[in-house]
């Protein structure tokens, strides 16, 4: 029964993650994101001509390191970076491609990329000493990134697995959660004036309190009443479209950055190079999946929760509260959620659509490691935030995370149970 689940959540994600997208805006435009190693690039010029060389319009990237230009028609348009406006140690990967010629469609908005390496990096050839210090210098600030990355997917993955390792359910709402925790800061820290310490917080205690509401008065009920798992995943389906529009209603669509901690200078720890928070971030995150994994292991409700996770029958007649006990695991999950919201949120500015956009970095983090395994989950995502951030070394940066599901396919084929889950007998 359990495969059947997964391989039908599997099709249905898919086929959500191809449906689910917000819908093209009316008329044609040329856009995109500007981004070295993960980090958005701000004030680069963008100009765009028509095929005969008429001028449409000249832009510059914002904070975001977004640009968009409306185009007048459906047709063939020159896209130029102006690479003297690149900020210093950023170039393009291949210099001869600073001029691209792309089709507009009608009706449609024709995404753009543009390939960043750190200067040096790029295709142009250098001195091979000079080279060799320059690729180990990425390799160690990507392999730094891609901890990042990996363990603020670990703490979204946390809690998506215990759910599913205690009820059985493929929650597709999980990256909401996300989202929620990053608003819920936002609305504390922008609007309230609280300092984003505080909002954090108070945002963690919101997701927790939503969890602990989704459950009393949702899930619980649809267990109570014996919902099939693939209903009940269909329904997250659904609850995850209906919060991802309630964001965009209340939020807006453009993406917005916390008071506190904006344009850090970097520092120097060998050859890494991240803002202050970065490091804080990092070792918060670790703080709390070190805490969170050892009241797994070492308090009664932490064992009580692998006893229902291992045999929810079993435990109920040895006297555990299994209700309970899911009840708990849902306010933790969302408390946990809504902590890596807030991280994400801090890393790459708020977004309502930033939850739904890492939920597949956070189901193959689950998958990767052993689904309803939570210390599988934070092994699983390390890796993944590894080999997403390493990829950019062969990869353009636009590209990173289609290694996500490659690590799905190559999961699924060869290893079904994951780095720490256990083979089930079927049968």
């Amino acid at each position: 029964m359990r495969r059947a689940v997964i391989a039908f959540t599997a099709f249905l994600g898919g086929l959500v993650f191809l449906l689910a997208s917000p819908a093209w805006a009316d008329g044609e435009a040329l856009k995109g994101t500007l981004q070295n190693q993960g980090q958005p690039v701000n004030g680069v010029k963008i100009s765009v001509v028509t095929e005969d060389g008429q001028p449409v319009k000249e832009v510059t990237t914002g904070a975001d390191g977004k640009w968009e230009v409306p185009v007048p028609k459906a047709g063939k348009y020159k896209v130029t970076l102006d690479q003297k406006t690149l900020p210093k140690g950023v170039a393009l990967k291949f210099a001869n491609r600073a001029t691209l010629d792309v089709q507009v469609y009608e009706e449609s908005q024709r995404n753009v990329l543009f390939a960043l390496v750190p200067a040096g990096a790029s295709g142009a050839p250098t001195p091979s000493s000079s080279s060799e210090s320059s690729f180990w210098d990425r390799v160690a600030q990507l392999t730094f990134e891609g901890f990042n990355l990996g363990l603020i997917i670990a703490l979204a993955a946390m809690g998506l697995s215990l759910v599913f390792g205690t009820t059985g359910l493929t929650n597709f709402a999980h990256g909401e959660l996300l989202t929620l925790g990053a608003m819920s800061a936002y609305f504390f820290n922008v609007v309230v004036g609280i300092p984003l310490i505080w909002a954090a917080v108070a945002a963690v205690v919101v997701g927790g309190a939503f969890g602990w509401l989704q459950d009393a008065f949702f899930w619980n009920k649809l267990r109570r009443r014996g919902s099939s798992l693939i209903a009940m995943m269909i329904i997250s389906i659904g609850l995850a479209l209906l919060m991802r529009y309630i964001f965009l209603f209340v939020f807006g669509g453009e993406s917005s950055a916390y008071l506190d901690y904006n344009a850090q200078p970097g520092i120097q720890v060998g050859p890494i190079s991240a803002a202050p928070k970065n490091f804080i971030a990092m070792g918060i995150e670790l703080v709390v999946l070190v805490i969170v994994g050892l009241a797994l292991l070492r308090t009664r409700v932490g064992k009580a929760a692998r006893a229902v996770a291992d045999n929810p029958a079993l435990a109920a007649s040895s006297g555990i509260n299994v209700e309970q006990v899911i009840r708990i695991i849902w306010t933790v999950g969302g408390a946990v959620a809504a902590l890596a919201g807030v991280m994400l949120g801090l890393a790459q500015n708020v977004n309502y659509q930033m939850g739904f956009q890492i939920l597949l970095l956070v189901f193959a983090g689950v998958t990767l490691g052993g689904l309803g395994t939570a210390f599988g989950a934070l092994v699983g995502s390390i890796v993944v935030g590894l080999f997403i951030q390493l990829s950019t070394l062969v990869v353009p940066t636009e590209l990173k995370t289609v290694g996500a599901l490659m690590v799905l396919i190559l999961v699924m084929l060869f290893r079904p149970q994951g780095i720490l889950g256990r083979r089930e007998r079927i049968g």
